[in-house]
């Protein structure tokens, strides 16, 4: 049975396989790449588990990862350093700033194993998710949560008019003239390549019946659409329109499609690339074509939500009728803004909290890792992010130890299950330095991670902090639930407040942040994450692993994941701690 590996010795580290990436902005490839398997050894890194820590995507042409700037000097750091000076700073918990000259090349604290170090620039970018949603669940009264792509919205009729079953998402047409639709509430989309597969339960009767592709959706009275138009009789036609304050304008002429039974499935795609937008439209049985349907350039809504829309045309006389969609898939999207957060400091854990006294040693310590590009925690913090590249260990017989992690199992509502810790996020039962071992864990909780085992993966498991099958009282061991973990963590404790957020003044990148993001009337921590740093909007943005997106996320998809505004979390904030 599998124990805690030690973490490599950052003194140590080969910088070999990044250096030679410098020469431009480091990005590696997003498309799927071969697994790298590498064994761990207590004290040696090995440079193919450097690699993965940089990653682009291509989803909307920008990219998802981290990127170092080219030919950085501070990458070279160690070479240029002479005389190291230690200067004890004013306030409470005690640091002490390690300088050349007047630039800080370390921050440490009393008390905390966590090293704040000036290294070469990253920046730390994530575009919008792609998903697919196979309306894989069972609501009764909404469509409920799309995974990884938001919660939907629905607007006009009852909630019961919109309704999922194991496979197939249903809106009822119970009148003639209404539409309805049901969009994923992420207003912040544009460029998006997203897809819709439907039918209705009957072939048009007296008018005709229609579903749409909805994008740029601002509301029921303005947003584009792809619209399918079936008319009794078998006609069909494809409609690219703009419903602008009310008044519907037809973009480019209505295509003929091939005629059907009414009831036959149809594929609605849209990419939308800047102000060109293309459609395809073909029965969901045949192959999906390779030239568009129809194109057209247009200006006006260029960032809204995606979702469908359903109408029954005045003269119908079949109603109720149903509109199933059995999937809805966003390929490609990108964030109006995109998350970006850009600095030099790097973090990286000392084998033991520092205890106010700078040795020799220490020095050593601090020397080997400046300008070190080795992964730190932000790096390792990274790699479980939407499209992180898969990074398994010969050590521990081929598990995955790194990628791209989802929250956890999807429950029969759709809503995801907590409870997935690191070691089962790597499928293996685990013995504890504190509290025993745990049993094997079943196959659902492969691949994921919930906010406490997120936390537990990158400070325990690719960093060293020892861990607790449980609790510990003593704080020598990083606890399992998130509540314990903001009492007991090891480390030192910046803030913390009852009902309101504390004073966030000595908030470093690195630092562990505690939510009562279900705001308890006990006010009992529920969720945690990992403080990354000022965006290019000058908002404070943290990592953490949500249901909503399911996953490791510093986007908005489900609540900003800042600490400005009047956001979920930045309400809830109540705890700031170092490890």
């Amino acid at each position: 049975m599998p124990n805690a590996i030690l973490p490599p010795d950052p003194s140590r580290l080969s910088r070999r396989g990044l250096i030679a990436t410098l020469g431009t902005a480091v990005a590696l490839p997003l498309v799927a790449p071969p697994a790298v398997s590498y064994a761990r050894t207590p004290g040696v890194a090995p440079a193919a588990a450097a690699a993965p820590a940089a990653f682009a995507g291509t989803a909307g042409g920008s990219l998802t990862g981290v990127t170092i700037a080219g030919n950085d000097a501070s990458a070279y750091a160690s070479l240029s350093l002479g005389t190291l000076t230690a200067v004890p700073l004013s306030g409470t918990p005690a640091q002490l700033s390690v300088r050349h000259g007047d630039t800080e090349v370390a921050l440490l604290t009393t008390g905390a194993r966590t090293v704040r170090l000036a290294g070469p620039e990253r920046t730390f970018v994530e575009n919008k998710k792609p998903f697919t949603d196979d309306f894989d669940r069972e609501r009764p009264a909404d469509w409920g949560n799309s995974p990884a792509g938001g919660a939907w919205s629905t607007v006009n009729g009852a909630d019961t008019d919109y309704t999922v079953r194991p496979g197939t998402g249903t809106i009822v047409l119970s009148s003639a003239n209404l539409s309805r639709h049901a969009t994923l509430l992420d207003d912040m989309i544009t460029d998006v390549d997203v897809r819709v597969d439907g039918s209705f339960d009957r072939a048009p009767a007296g008018a005709a019946l229609s579903f749409a592709l909805s994008f740029g959706y601002q509301d029921t009275k303005n947003h584009c659409r792809a619209r399918v138009v079936l008319n009794p009789g078998g006609t069909a036609e494809l409609r690219i329109e703009r419903e602008q304050a009310d008044t519907t304008t037809l973009l480019t002429p209505a295509v003929a499609l091939p005629s059907s039974s009414g009831t036959v499935p149809w594929s609605i795609r849209v990419r939308r690339t800047g102000d060109l937008v293309e459609v395809r439209a073909w029965q969901t049985a045949g192959a999906e074509p390779t030239a568009w349907t129809a194109k057209v350039t247009d200006s006006v809504f260029r960032q809204g939500r995606v979702g469908v829309r359903a109408l029954a045309s005045t003269g119908s006389t079949n109603l109720p009728v149903r509109l199933r969609v059995t999937r809805f898939r966003v390929t490609e999207g990108s964030w109006a803004v995109t998350p970006a957060v850009t600095h030099r400091e790097w973090i990286r854990l000392l084998p033991e909290p520092f205890d106010g006294v700078w040795t020799t040693a220490l020095e050593q310590t601090v020397r080997a890792w400046a300008g070190s590009t080795a992964p730190d925690v932000l790096a390792y913090a990274f790699m479980f992010v939407a499209g992180a590249p898969e990074v398994r260990s010969v050590a521990l017989g081929g598990a995955r130890v790194l990628g791209e992690a989802g929250y956890g199992p999807t429950a029969a509502d759709g809503t995801r299950d907590e409870g997935a810790d690191f070691h089962e996020y790597m499928g293996l039962p685990w013995t504890f330095p504190v509290g025993g071992t745990s049993p094997a864990p079943d196959d659902s909780w492969h691949d994921n991670l919930d906010c406490s085992g997120y936390i537990r993966m990158v400070y325990g498991h690719h960093s060293g902090v020892p861990l607790a099958a449980g609790d510990d009282p003593a704080r020598t061991a990083l606890p399992r639930r998130s509540h314990d973990q903001s009492l007991r963590a090891p480390g030192v404790t910046l803030a913390r407040a009852v009902g309101q957020p504390p004073a966030t003044s000595q908030l470093r990148p690195g630092d562990l942040l505690f939510f009562d993001a279900e705001a308890s009337e006990s006010g009992e921590i529920d969720h945690v994450g990992i403080y990354l740093g000022t965006d290019h909007a000058d908002r404070r943005r943290f990592l953490s692993s949500r249901k909503t997106p399911n996953g490791p996320t510093m986007a908005d998809l489900g609540g900003p994941s800042t600490l400005d505004g009047e956001g979920l979390y930045a309400r809830t904030l109540r705890t700031v701690h170092r490890i």
